[in-house]
């Protein structure tokens, strides 16, 4: 299944954590160095949400925020 958003496909995304120490040169330092870039992943905030698909039928689906917010997605009333 992973941590894809059902709707947008929204997925993983990979990128860099860089880590910095020193003392910024406008407060008075010498500026500040990178010490060390790690790998890092940003994930999608998916929320596990009942929704109506095209058939008109609840279902359960990974959704990220983005989409619900939008209003791509129909959440599901109840009866």
């Amino acid at each position: 299944m992973g941590q894809k958003c059902e709707i947008c496909g929204k997925t993983v995304a990979i990128g860099k954590q860089v880590t910095t120490r020193g003392k910024a040169k406008y407060l008075g330092g010498v500026g500040t160095k990178v010490t060390g870039i790690s790998p890092r992943q940003f994930r999608p905030n998916l929320q596990r949400i009942r929704i109506t698909d095209e058939n008109g039928t609840p279902r359960r689906a990974r959704v990220c925020v983005q989409c619900i917010r939008s209003g791509r997605v129909t959440k599901r009333i109840k009866n």
